[in-house]
């Protein structure tokens, strides 16, 4: 076990999880303390089981679990240092799952369905400027010549 991979789920997951969704995050903390390593969300039962659901037939080598899991407590620990930037920033003492929500979605692309609301509204990209449109149209009408 690498000194990242005990500290990586420490700090602001431990008592600011909570929020609408009531205990969820402090469960999932505690409900791995049988395992390995207490402070490891993803454990390595977990992550072979995974495996499996992807491939029946497919073996991780030690190592490649290993690293893997330190990905997942890296994600997860990041994730979770974002929202709460995020809630901080809304001036709260709680992480909602709209805090997550909007880290994944903006930063990683990634919708969970089935948690939170709506309430997040696609990320859009600034509409382009009409000089933008006109030096696309005249790089594409300088393109059609060749």
């Amino acid at each position: 076990m690498s000194s990242s991979e005990g500290a990586s789920t420490g700090g602001p997951t431990s008592g600011s999880t909570t929020g609408s969704s009531g205990n969820a995050g402090t469960t999932l903390l505690n409900s791995n303390s049988s395992h390995d390593h207490p402070s490891q969300i993803i454990t390595r039962p977990r992550l072979q089981e995974l495996v499996r659901e992807v491939d029946p037939t497919e073996q991780l080598d030690e190592e490649v679990e290993e690293l893997l899991l330190i990905m997942a407590d890296d994600f997860i620990d990041s994730t979770m240092n974002a929202a709460c930037l995020l809630a901080k920033h809304r001036h709260v003492s709680t992480v909602e799952v709209k805090d997550v929500q909007l880290h994944l979605e903006r930063n990683w692309n990634m919708w969970i369905p089935g948690f939170g609301t709506d309430e997040l509204r696609p990320y859009r990209r600034a509409t382009a400027t009409e000089a933008h449109k006109q030096r696309m149209a005249l790089i594409r009408k300088t393109l059609k010549k060749y």
